[in-house]
């Protein structure tokens, strides 16, 4: 579990096929490698991988991960490529202060920014997903773009707006969406099982 506060921005350095819907990403990151273990779980621009490797190139520790065709079709991690940075959020501990909300890594689609307003030391962004699952998504309530905890201001149809607050353009990759970019999304939990427990009455 993860709670959408990044910790650290990474670079992908490498991305090769290992076999058929299968590719390994090398991402370089601030965080020691002696603290990435094997078997390690970490977001990655709120996708939730596993780590296979690690290791140190250009002053800095990498960390190898596999997505397979299930994650490269349904999220944004099928158009990494070398350069491409991404948002990182090690795993939530037991006792960590819960500062944003209950993020699994679980990716449920993409939304795709449909404006870009720059406001006042921040930034309004308007995206439109999918209609299934832009039911889920709701005024003031909780949504993850590339891993970023966010809460959402407005809700029209499958469009929605949030704000970006003038630190998070600056921990994240998320001044640098333009109108047209794609963003991995997770839809708040809590609403997603009281869906499913409204549907099971």
């Amino acid at each position: 579990m993860f709670t959408g506060l990044v910790t650290d921005m990474g670079e992908v350095v490498a991305v090769r096929e290992v076999a058929e819907g299968l590719r390994r990403l090398n991402i370089a990151c601030g965080y020691p490698r002696a603290s990435i273990g094997e078997g390690a779980s970490i977001a990655c621009a709120g996708v939730c991988l596993t780590v296979v490797g690690t290791g140190d190139a250009g002053g800095r520790a990498w960390f190898a991960a596999d997505a397979a065709a299930e994650t490269l079709r349904l999220t944004t991690v099928g158009h990494w490529r070398v350069g491409t940075r991404i948002n990182l959020e090690r795993p939530l501990r037991i006792g960590d202060e819960l500062g944003g909300h209950l993020v699994a890594g679980h990716v449920d689609g993409v939304a795709t920014v449909t404006a870009r307003e720059p406001l006042p030391d921040m930034l309004r962004l308007e995206l439109r997903t999918r209609h299934d699952l832009a039911r889920f998504i709701a005024p003031k309530g909780s949504v993850a773009l590339d891993g970023v905890s966010l809460t959402v201001n407005a809700v029209a149809g499958d469009t929605f707006s949030v704000l970006i607050i003038p630190h998070t353009l600056k921990v994240t990759t998320l001044g640098g969406l333009a109108v047209g970019d794609d963003v991995n999304l997770e839809v708040d939990l809590m609403a997603r099982y009281a869906a499913r427990l409204i549907e099971a009455r």
